[in-house]
């Protein structure tokens, strides 16, 4: 019984552990969800990505629903867990064990794909691809998210360009006249004055318009961002990805130990019942002994007599004893008067059968 408790107590320490684990992905959901520009960001992960790309939605924001509902379903499971460990039977540990292998698969396949095939998912930061798509959809109507996303990333790293600014000087943006004709560049790329504002990158005020947006390089060197944007895409991608990588591992190691627990449960219950049973069959098997010898006992041919045993029942002498009386005198002693009971409707007492069979004797 000691070590079915020690098994309960590491069952239901880890399912606390679990249940800690899905309300912080639920939370962590949430908290993404509200984290507009990190969701907005994310739009230049896929943006090589035609199928990512016509999404309603970042990718982040995807994301961030399937941690919700992942933090969800774990919350849901430890639940379960913990009603397992209280009724203890092995249909509500199969359940529990099923969901989160289930659970622990998915999320290993997700990381897998993440870490060795980012570009199954759309996930890509080739630098031509990007360019390319940065020339074909900042500031085309349409695309204002993408174009807001860009604004975003050059404002936050303080860069201008996928590869530099000279990006913009093939792309649609300035080509079409989507922009100012006489600008070389978007005002996100300039040194701002409200860089401190949380929605500076939809309102860019830059501190020098004019030299921001000078031609020669001496003169907007001071007022234009020069540096690329994708090296600083990557570094935050991989802030993200470790992130990521971090909780799910921690999470994975939870679910082992849940896993784990399971087994540890199961092999108590067994061990449990195994003892509980032992009782049982020991009884059971003294009744079929004392069964056996009692039947050995009737239904053996002779009866051994006592040694002074001398005489016979009306008083005669018999010479020495006899040892022994054959199965017909048992039944004399036991079967007829019994039949004369039953011809009379009369219940002998149970004291009848030992006192004849004492008189027969003495």
């Amino acid at each position: 019984m000691a070590c079915c408790f020690n098994y309960k107590f590491v069952l239901n320490l880890c399912n606390f552990l679990f249940l800690i684990c899905g309300l912080l992905l639920v939370v962590s959901g949430l908290y993404i969800f509200s984290d507009n520009k990190r969701i907005l960001l994310s739009r230049l992960l896929a943006a090589s990505s035609d199928r990512l790309s016509s999404l309603p939605q970042p990718l982040l924001f995807y994301i961030a629903l399937g941690v919700a509902i992942a933090g969800f379903v774990a919350t849901l499971a430890a639940v379960v867990g913990f009603w397992a460990s209280c009724l203890h039977t092995y249909c509500f540990l199969t359940i529990y064990f099923l969901s989160v292998v289930v659970l622990l698969l998915t999320e290993s396949v997700l990381c897998l794909a993440i870490t060795l095939w980012p570009h199954c998912l759309g996930i890509s930061l080739d630098e031509t691809q990007m360019v390319r798509s940065l020339q074909s959809n900042y500031g085309v109507p349409g695309q204002e998210q993408f174009t807001n996303a860009v604004d975003l990333a050059q404002v936050r790293f303080g860069c201008c360009g996928m590869r530099s600014s000279l990006d913009y000087d093939t792309s649609l943006w300035r080509l079409q006249g989507y922009g100012q004709r006489n600008w070389p560049v978007p005002l996100s790329c300039c040194v701002l004055e409200n860089a401190d504002h949380s929605v500076a990158y939809l309102d860019p005020k830059p501190a020098n318009e004019s030299m921001c947006q000078s031609l020669e390089r001496l003169s907007y060197e001071r007022e234009r961002h020069t540096e690329s944007c994708l090296p600083h895409l990557d570094n935050w991608y991989r802030e993200q990805y470790s992130i990521f990588l971090g909780a799910s591992l921690i999470l994975a190691l939870i679910e082992f130990c849940v896993l784990l627990a399971i087994i540890m449960s199961c092999t108590g219950l067994a061990s449990q019942r195994a003892l509980l049973r032992k009782p049982v069959q020991e009884v059971r098997t003294q009744k079929v002994k004392s069964r056996q010898t009692l039947i050995e006992n009737i239904y053996e041919p002779d009866v051994e007599l006592r040694e002074n045993s001398s005489h016979s029942a009306d008083g005669i002498y018999l010479g020495p004893a006899s040892r022994h009386v054959s199965s017909e005198d048992f039944k004399e002693l036991y079967i007829k008067p019994r039949d004369l009971y039953k011809q009379h409707n009369l219940r002998p007492s149970p004291a009848s059968r030992p006192t004849q069979m004492r008189n027969y004797l003495v």
